[in-house]
């Protein structure tokens, strides 16, 4: 007997060191995978919701950066429509029939440079007037909604609509705006703007050499992208049930994924430097700024999202342990919300059997709190950092009414838990319990 005991107590130490590094393993994978996973995410409902993705860069319209980089796009399309010397040549000529004197005629054939400047800056006023309307706002929010599908397109490769994929560059079609430039222009008494033709022109959202990578990286976390999260949760539950103090693994992983999320908005922050240094040199940096912004607006919000949830269910596993720290808090709350009980039964509040059956299923109904917030926030559509907060209060909230009904801790006593109630079981044998009392 001796030596199997002394057997075991061998193997004990080499099983729980092979657990907990078992258990590290997955709750390192589980917290890299919480980076893919997130992006895929991303990626995913900018492609699939069209809301969504209206909603991310709709905002745009009224950004003075990208109104200015749109005005001065549209500007130079429109200029190059119109042959300045033509128009000057033509004036000229118009003048000598006239009976201009030739001097005057042929000044008038020097004013190609000063017009040109002068045709630029009407041009541009009216791009501007169009740029910042309510109206323009209107059709920029039109053109991102039928022109998701193209975008969808253009990211999986196949060209086609107004968001395209050529040259290492994805761009939007502005040809419709220089339309409405021209119009403004004609209402605005400058004729010679009626003879630009439609043009199609591309407004650059976004440039790399790297653009057949992103493409075929983009497809596979579009495939994933309903499947990674699940993944995450499944590792990192594996890696928690592996664990030899499994609490402690929970607060691990928690963590490590939570790091993982401060990687995550460090590496947006990075590349978005990356970025801006490495746009075309006729790019705008501040408007192509605001894009990106646009474009990660909810990314970074899932980031911060799926950050503070850890960093909760880390705070919420370290309170369920046996630290000082964590003994303190639980015994001053279960001491307030006993003396709140102790108040309600001393103004006459009767429970009735509410008390009996919470005190029964204790355990069990704090799981099932447990487990119905995390349901609900699983299925919850695009969740933030309020809706945790709020689901942490709401959860907080019915442990206190738990506790209420059944509190472990007597109004005013010591900070130890009240003695949980037993069942009476069947009377001992007269020589037992006398070996008990003794």
């Amino acid at each position: 007997m001796a030596q199997l005991e002394s057997d075991a107590a061998k193997r004990a130490p080499t099983h729980h060191r092979m657990r907990t590094f078992g258990s590290t393993v997955l709750v390192v994978v589980a917290s890299i995978l919480s980076i893919l996973a997130v992006v895929a995410v991303w990626a995913h409902n900018e492609v699939t919701d069209t809301d969504r993705f209206v909603s991310s860069l709709a905002p745009l319209a009224h950004n003075p950066d990208v109104q200015n980089a749109l005005a001065n796009r549209l500007t130079n399309a429109a200029a190059e429509q119109v042959d300045v010397k033509a128009l000057v040549n033509d004036l000229s000529q118009a003048a000598a029939e006239q009976g201009v004197p030739p001097r005057l005629a042929d000044l008038i054939g020097g004013l190609s440079g000063p017009l040109e400047g002068a045709l630029t800056n009407v041009i541009h006023a009216a791009a501007e007037k169009v740029v910042t309307s309510d109206a323009f706002a209107t059709v920029w929010e039109q053109a991102l909604r039928l022109g998701h599908a193209s975008m969808v397109k253009a990211l999986t490769g196949e060209g086609g609509g107004a968001v395209q994929l050529k040259n290492d560059e994805v761009t939007i079609d502005i040809g419709p705006m220089v339309d409405k430039v021209k119009t403004e222009l004609v209402n605005a008494g400058f004729a010679p703007a009626a003879k630009i033709p439609a043009v199609h022109t591309d407004f650059v959202v976004f440039s790399s050499p790297d653009i057949a990578k992103i493409k075929g990286g983009f497809r596979l976390l579009e495939v994933l992208g309903n499947w990674l999260p699940v993944i995450v949760v499944l590792v990192a539950a594996a890696g928690v049930f592996t664990a030899f103090n499994r609490r402690r693994a929970l607060v691990g992983a928690a963590v490590g994924i939570a790091l993982a999320m401060l990687l995550m908005g460090i590496v947006l922050t990075v590349f978005r430097s990356y970025f801006l240094d490495h746009l075309p040199s006729d790019a705008s940096p501040a408007a192509a700024g605001a894009v990106y912004d646009a474009l990660v607006t909810y990314l970074r919000t899932t980031v911060r999202v799926v950050g503070v949830l850890a960093l909760v269910v880390a705070i919420g596993a370290l309170m369920i342990g046996p630290s000082r720290v964590a003994v303190t808090i639980r015994s001053v709350c279960g001491h307030g919300v006993a003396a709140v009980r102790h108040a309600a039964d001393s103004a006459g509040f009767h429970a009735g059997p509410v008390d009996a059956f919470v005190r029964r299923w204790k355990r069990w109904i704090g799981i099932m709190v447990l487990l119905g917030a995390a349901v609900i926030f699983a299925f919850w559509d695009h969740p933030t950092g309020m809706v945790v907060f709020w689901f942490a209060v709401v959860v907080l909230a019915l442990f206190a009414i738990r506790e209420f009904f059944a509190p472990a801790y007597p109004a005013g006593g010591p900070l130890v838990p009240r003695a949980p109630a037993t069942r009476p079981g069947p009377p001992a044998a007269a020589g037992h319990g006398g070996a008990a009392g003794a």
